[in-house]
């Protein structure tokens, strides 16, 4: 199939498969003797699978050391555990993303209960104190 039939089958665009040629993952390309290239029927497959894991985070390299050339032959170990690892590396950022949420939670909790008698000069030292953020001065001598 020609690129262009790849293009309207997989969604993406000539210049994103040509990319994908390029970096070795759709490795199955033949040219005609016009200089089209020809694709096999499962690059369509390949394709989604590149995009699917994309998605989900994976980097064209991770996505490279997995892939196989035939997708009848995958590398069952390698593949398992880099989906494994995928799945800390989510839970890790979970958890990074549910500290910074809590931390501008209690920063929006300070600056709304802003006493009205106080101005903003005070409230924000106030607020720095409460978060740890604002440091006494040292005694001089």
């Amino acid at each position: 199939m020609k690129i262009g039939e790849l293009s309207k089958l997989s969604g993406l665009s000539a210049a994103t498969i040509r990319f994908y040629e390029s970096k070795g993952l759709i490795t199955a390309v033949s040219r005609q003797s016009n200089g089209y290239r020809e694709y096999p029927p499962e690059a369509a497959s390949i394709l989604s699978i590149i995009s699917s894991a994309q998605q989900t985070g994976f980097t064209l390299d991770e996505i490279r050391q997995v892939l196989p050339g035939d997708l009848s032959h995958w590398k069952h170990d390698e593949l398992l555990s880099m989906l494994k690892k995928k799945v800390a590396d989510i839970e890790t950022l979970e958890a990074k993303l549910a500290q910074g949420k809590a931390q501008l939670n209690n920063m929006i909790a300070l600056i709304e209960d802003k006493p009205a008698d106080m101005d903003c000069d005070d409230n924000a030292k106030r607020i720095l104190g409460n978060m740890g953020l604002l440091k006494a001065p040292r005694p001089a001598g």
